[in-house]
């Protein structure tokens, strides 16, 4: 049996929140399985909510509530723990930042910007910057640091797999002057060279491929089902339908068939990067 792990409730909203929900939980004598019977969730779920992994979906809260008779305390916390949670991440991508930590590999596409996953900080501050101009230096550094913080899962040696597909028109169309460019596009050439990540790059004269102009990231888990997630500059949108997620997994099947291979797509990216140290612009 594995050790009981304790759960440190000052360290976080969503940790004192999930350290009263095992203690109400192993008060009324419910195990895990006990506790989720009933609901359409899982005892690995609940387990990682009350380690302060997961929010509490509100379903599964007033399902708590009910079976422990806590009078509606879940319910009325739980979105205080969403908040929490969702950090300085905008509220519809704080639940696909969550889903990161968890994932068992991450499939992406992108056309217009490099993915946030791999932007430096001088890359990030430009988009945040031409998104929100009118945001307190304070408040940029906030998110510049959450979207640093995402790439963390990279030190992670056993998860996720990361597989990006990026335009080359991504590698002409530089958002930051050319030594931040540089730094940029090294800064991807690394994770490659450390064997942190697949990349691959789709060139301008590939055959034109429907959904192109759509970004799209695919999140799998061990225990749950697969997650795609699109967004624009101010919105975002999840989608969790297997049957739709599918036919989107082939549509990037087909853009990962179309592009470069790694080895081709890496020394692309070099190049691209030898090219901004030197000043020299992109076709």
């Amino acid at each position: 049996m594995a050790a009981r792990k304790e759960i440190d409730g000052s360290a976080s909203v969503p940790q004192f929140y999930g350290k009263e929900l095992r203690f109400k939980r192993e008060a009324a004598g419910l195990t895990l399985e006990g506790l989720v019977e009933g609901s359409f969730y899982g005892a690995t779920y609940l387990s990682e909510i009350e380690h302060g992994k997961r929010t509490m979906p509100l379903d599964l809260a007033r399902h708590a509530d009910r079976v422990l008779k806590t009078d509606g305390y879940f319910e009325r916390c739980c979105e205080d723990v969403r908040k929490a949670k969702q950090g300085a991440h905008a509220a519809y991508f704080a639940p696909i930042a969550e889903a990161e930590q968890r994932a068992l590999s991450i499939d992406e596409w992108s056309n217009v910007l490099i993915p946030g996953l791999l932007q430096t900080a001088a890359y990030a501050r430009a988009l945040i910057h031409s998104t929100h101009p009118l945001e307190a230096p304070e408040e940029v550094q906030t998110k510049i640091d959450a979207r640093l913080k995402r790439a963390k899962l990279f030190e992670n040696r056993n998860r996720p797999e990361y597989w990006v597909i990026l335009h080359e028109s991504l590698l002409a169309n530089p958002t930051v002057p050319p030594v931040e460019m540089a730094e940029q596009l090294d800064h991807i050439a690394q994770l490659v060279r450390r064997r942190r990540i697949f990349l691959q790059i789709l060139q301008w004269n590939a055959e034109s491929i429907p959904l192109m102009a759509m970004p799209l990231l695919f999140i799998d888990f061990d225990d749950a089902p697969p997650l795609l997630y699109t967004e624009g500059a101010y919105h975002g949108q999840t989608i969790d339908d297997p049957s739709i997620v599918k036919q989107y997994r082939k549509a990037y099947d087909r853009l990962r068939a179309a592009a470069l291979p790694p080895e081709a797509s890496l020394a692309l990216i070099e190049q691209a990067a030898e090219d901004y140290r030197h000043g020299q612009q992109r076709p």
